[in-house]
């Protein structure tokens, strides 16, 4: 398990699926505003790639992200889109709706870096999020990343265009957290 100041992320529990399930991806709303093709029911004991992992998937690696105190569940924290050759990769998390505001994020973004930049070795990654998802932002800002651009109206969420905002962070800029 990797190991933050106030989460750890370990590999996706059979227990976990059921809870991930039913707090964010049955969520219409969330699961919209998460995800880039448009919501669709998941069938129960399906073998869905947002929720089962697939270990041999190349540029892909999916946690649970759990608290470190009590080992309770919190959300998801994901590495894709790895490129090997330009050594860059995205990121991106879900916390259930109990746990967000709570500091889980960007504590979640911190132990993500580490893996990217030191276990990794990567020299990029990258963060795509809508404009008005401030937790989000904050987390990756507090961790260091830069907004470089945002893409304007290029998301179709729930009847409507909304801009998403790109953040970037490169190895040399990553402070680590000595708690990572």
């Amino acid at each position: 398990m990797l190991k933050g100041s106030k989460v750890g992320l370990r590999a996706r529990h059979d227990d976990d699926i059921a809870i991930l399930r039913t707090e964010l991806y049955d969520d219409v709303v969330n699961a919209s505003r998460a995800e880039g093709p448009p919501w669709r029911p998941i069938t129960p004991g399906s073998n869905d790639k947002r929720l089962v992992v697939d270990d041999s998937a190349q540029g892909l690696v999916q946690f649970s992200v759990v608290d470190v105190d009590s080992d309770a569940l919190v959300g998801t924290a994901t590495l894709w889109g790895i490129d090997p050759h330009h050594r860059s990769a995205h990121i991106g998390l879900g916390l259930l709706p109990s746990c967000r505001g709570k500091g889980y994020g960007t504590d979640v973004v911190a132990v993500l870096c580490y893996y990217g930049f030191t276990v990794r070795g990567l020299h990029r990654l990258q963060i795509e999020t809508l404009a008005d998802n401030v937790g989000m932002l904050r987390s990756a800002e507090r961790n260091g990343f830069v907004r470089e651009g945002v893409r304007r109206a290029s998301t179709w969420v729930l009847g409507e265009f909304l801009d998403e905002v790109v953040m970037g962070l490169l190895a040399h800029e990553w402070k680590p957290d000595a708690d990572s």
